[in-house]
């Protein structure tokens, strides 16, 4: 039988918003595309650094600066560029492989769920 959740006294629990949802999905598929360029674009000796490397410096840079409790705290206009580049260089990654279009859809999303994050963020 499903009950009900009381709220307990000292425990902040967290507001999952939409918004959070889509971002963590861009995140996965940010991390998905460049281990596929990785994997994909280069020599055999460069497909498994590039792909296994490229997705954990992200993982390594988002846990750094961008993660919910980040080890550096920026100001939100640097955390902004930061994700930017990322977002940017998984664009760039996308073009480099022939799929323009998939990586300016991405670029889109990407860049407007960043500046939703952003203004809930600021304001």
């Amino acid at each position: 039988m499903p009950q009900d959740s009381a709220p307990v006294p000292g425990v902040d629990r967290p507001v999952v918003t939409a918004l959070d949802v889509v971002r963590v999905i861009v995140l996965v598929l940010a991390m998905a595309s460049l281990a596929l360029w990785g994997f994909a674009a280069w020599p055999l000796p460069w497909n498994v650094v590039l792909g296994l490397g490229a997705p954990l410096l992200v993982l390594l840079v988002w846990a750094l600066f961008l993660s919910p409790r980040p080890v550096l705290r920026l100001h939100p206009f640097l955390r902004a560029a930061v994700e930017l580049l990322i977002y940017a260089g998984v664009t760039v990654a996308w073009w480099s492989m022939g799929q323009g279009l998939i990586g300016s859809a991405f670029a889109i999303v990407a860049i407007g769920a960043g500046l939703a994050a952003g203004r809930r963020t600021v304001s």
